[in-house]
């Protein structure tokens, strides 16, 4: 079986490499690297990601012609941003409100809507 064909989209993948890249940075090379991109990337990749994920296994439980309504990837950032940006700062000292993430999740679900929520080939 083959996998469904939004995991294998360029922007899919290349989103997925970025995001290892950034974290391999991250964690172990410490390459120095603009304060935008550090604070926003994984905030930008995290719903294409998510969401492509969430697509696949519609698409295999239910039709491979199937996209996600809107309504569910609004739903999605409305999620994301509510928990992310507005309750978990309140109970961890760690997570830190920004309203830039916000936007940055916005992006990233608009990304997903406009070139990753298609219909299987």
């Amino acid at each position: 079986m083959q996998a469904p064909a939004v995991l294998r989209h360029p922007l899919f993948l290349g989103s997925i490499l970025l995001y290892g890249s950034y974290q391999l940075n991250k964690r172990w090379l410490h390459w120095p690297l603009p304060a935008w991109l550090t604070s926003y990337l994984s905030d930008v990749l995290f719903l294409p990601l998510a969401l492509s994920l969430a697509l696949a296994a519609h698409q295999l439980v239910y039709n491979r012609s199937a996209t996600l309504p809107g309504s569910w990837v609004l739903t999605a950032w409305a999620g994301v941003a509510l928990w992310f940006e507005g309750l978990l700062p309140r109970w961890s000292a760690q997570a830190v409100a920004d309203p830039g993430d916000v936007l940055a999740y916005a992006i990233g679900a608009l990304i997903f809507q406009q070139w990753l929520n298609k219909p299987a080939a």
